[in-house]
């Protein structure tokens, strides 16, 4: 459990908001954070280099805010625009 981490609300990201910037992954391991991630959702991935040299992806969770967790839990998926805005106006 001590590998989740939280992304400081002051140091912004290269993230682009909006479906066109987005990215999505889906959840298809959650052992230790059963109550921060569901299995087979599908979760807003933010782009974090350094997290991804640590072998870690950092996503919005069930809490709303960012935090890193290993890159084997989670699956790359592209979703087609229509989709990909319903997802970003439903969350």
């Amino acid at each position: 459990m001590g590998l989740v981490e939280k992304k400081s609300k002051l140091n912004g990201s290269s993230f682009k908001k909006g479906p066109a910037g987005s990215q999505y992954v889906i959840c298809v391991k959650n052992e230790g954070y059963p109550a921060s991630l569901e299995l087979r959702k599908i979760y807003r991935l933010l782009r974090d280099k350094t997290a991804n040299k640590a072998g870690m992806m950092r996503v919005v969770d069930e809490s709303g805010e960012d935090y890193l967790y290993p890159e084997e839990y989670f699956l790359a998926i592209k979703l087609s625009p229509s989709i990909a805005r319903a997802v970003h106006l439903a969350s």
